[in-house]
């Protein structure tokens, strides 16, 4: 049987074990470039299988909070250079998380104060975090379909860029009610033309943006995350949410990505927020590496690899508390208390000085 402390290769990436950092948010990259602390963050944790870097936004347009880095500029790749060299050097894995947050945004953040971009004209509703502190997220604009090979163009780009500054590959964020999820989802999407409507038009960007990516780098390099039930950022359930990501898991398999990386339940929150039946959407991506989140304990994790739920296990909060979680799993060892104050902005205080055992 498989041991969530085993070697796996997943497209071109060769992992020393199937424990993954997840994706998270710490609003600590003052003018949009990740610093000296964010070297030392993501060194310290690179006993993990394979880290996934913060969302990096891909473009200008694509930021919605506060002091997130870009992978967009000259400035941003030399500073991710930095660390990427750090993971490597402690012999880890690193792909960029690839971010565009559409109508999860603020004029503030937006070129010329411009609207942010959706798939719909409609409010996400809800706030975002800037200098001012939470305020409401502006109403978007629907993007024309003219525009949309742009922002096709936009995400391969930004896989080109992630490896100039030495990741090991992307993971493109198509989860949590952020530009991807803003086209797939019913709930949000009220288009009327072929990037709306049916499951297939709904699914139409994603599948673009992912074979625009394969080809820029190579789809073993490549990878994505879904959340196909999270009711975050104003994104409600999906009419048939079972038959869309069925249809997108299928439509992606022939592609032979990295990997494909599924929250179950409501990211952060309640595995049971609604009905889905996650292998058989896994059935539909073709034995492609499959990547679970969200809540996993210890016992869940080695149960899920061992009897072949899951490929790679990703821990998000863990990993903030735990540099040296891949250690604690194997020993079964006590984890460090999560500090939840200094989750977002500030020092290195809850950021780079959780002990070690």
């Amino acid at each position: 049987m498989p041991n969530l402390f085993d070697p796996i290769q997943i497209g071109d990436l060769a992992l020393a074990n199937r424990i993954v950092m997840a994706p998270l948010t710490r609003s600590r990259s003052r003018g949009l470039l990740p610093g000296e602390m964010a070297v030392e963050y993501y060194r310290q944790r690179a006993s993990a299988g394979l880290i996934i870097s913060e969302g990096t936004q891909i473009c200008a347009e694509g930021q919605g909070y506060l002091d997130t880095p870009g992978i967009h500029t000259p400035e941003q790749i030399t500073a991710w250079r930095r660390v990427t060299d750090a993971v490597h050097a402690e012999g880890g894995k690193i792909v960029a998380q690839l971010w565009h947050v559409g109508r999860v945004s603020h004029v503030q953040f937006q070129p010329e104060g411009r609207a942010p971009v959706s798939s719909t004209a409609r409010s996400a509703g809800g706030k975002t975090y800037t200098a001012e502190g939470f305020v409401e997220v502006s109403t978007p604009r629907a993007l024309s379909v003219a525009e949309i090979p742009g922002v096709i163009a936009t995400f391969a780009r930004a896989a080109e860029n992630a490896l100039a500054a030495g990741f090991d590959g992307v993971e493109v964020h198509g989860a949590n009610g952020y530009l991807l999820d803003q086209f797939l989802r019913d709930s949000i999407n009220d288009r009327s033309d072929e990037y709306g409507g049916s499951i297939a038009n709904r699914a139409r960007l994603t599948v673009e943006v992912m074979s625009a990516i394969a080809k820029a780098i190579g789809p073993g390099r490549a990878g994505l995350r879904l959340s196909p039930v999270t009711p975050v950022n104003g994104a409600g359930q999906d009419s048939a949410a079972q038959d869309l990501f069925n249809h997108l898991a299928g439509a992606l398999a022939p592609l032979k990505l990295a990997f494909l990386h599924v929250i179950e339940g409501q990211t952060g929150g309640a595995r049971d927020i609604a009905p889905f039946d996650y292998q058989a959407m896994r059935a539909h991506f073709g034995g492609g590496p499959w990547m679970v989140n969200n809540g996993y304990t210890r016992a869940m994790a080695l149960q899920a690899v061992a009897e072949g739920q899951a490929d790679l296990v990703a821990f998000g909060r863990d990993f903030i508390a735990n540099p040296d979680l891949v250690r604690r799993l194997r020993l079964n060892a006590a984890l460090n208390p999560l500090d939840k104050a200094t989750l977002y902005g500030g020092d290195a205080r809850g950021y780079t000085d959780y002990p070690s055992l």
